[in-house]
């Protein structure tokens, strides 16, 4: 059956395609969705009008992309997460916990455009892992998988080396600053002294 998408379709095509999809993708999954509309003479003078428009889309879909692009390949992303002592992850990083830690950074990427080359993150350490972004483009993300209780022990142990710097430091005694209030001699009168008493 040849339909025009609506939008883009992951793995099938861009706005304003025309595609030929099996029957059963179209009625059951395409068309109810409103994902694409059936391919016909009115449908198509409809895209023609909207062509310039769906042109300027792309474009800026190209630019979003690359700019996301350099923002991924320039950053680490870190997540903690429960180990045992030999390093190996109770469980396994995932990509939706990779989508919810870049989240945190302020990045929205779906869950099936992240590529975790070896299916499972399972010991810590340092990985890259793919990201797909528009039109065959992508961009490698550097995942540092860390310990929880590593992390807890490190902040520990510089809790304690800060402590004992405080209690290290020489403690300086301040000394008592005398405050001297404006006397008589800088106003510009005499006063008598002791010594001019007698």
């Amino acid at each position: 059956m040849k339909i025009i998408l609506n939008q883009d379709v992951h793995n099938l095509g861009e706005e304003g395609d025309v595609v030929e999809v099996k029957n059963g993708y179209a009625r059951n999954f395409l068309l109810p969705k409103h994902f694409a509309v059936l391919f016909n003479k009115a449908n198509q003078a409809i895209f023609a009008g909207k062509a310039k428009a769906i042109e300027k889309r792309k474009e800026d879909k190209r630019k979003a992309a690359s700019t996301l692009r350099e923002r991924l390949d320039s950053m680490t992303l870190t997540l903690t997460v429960s180990a045992g002592e030999s390093g190996k992850l109770f469980g396994s990083v995932t990509n939706t916990m990779i989508m919810e830690g870049l989240a945190k950074e302020g990045i929205e990427i779906e869950k099936k455009r992240i590529e975790v080359a070896s299916h499972d993150i399972k010991m810590v350490g340092t990985y890259t892992v793919k990201i797909r972004l528009y039109e065959g483009e992508s961009a490698s993300l550097k995942l540092e998988v860390l310990s929880e209780k590593a992390v807890k022990d490190s902040a520990a142990r510089k809790a304690a080396e800060e402590a004992a710097e405080v209690k290290a430091a020489p403690q300086v005694a301040e000394e008592p600053v005398a405050v001297v209030e404006e006397s008589a001699f800088e106003a510009g009168e005499e006063t008598e002294t002791e010594d001019d008493k007698e």
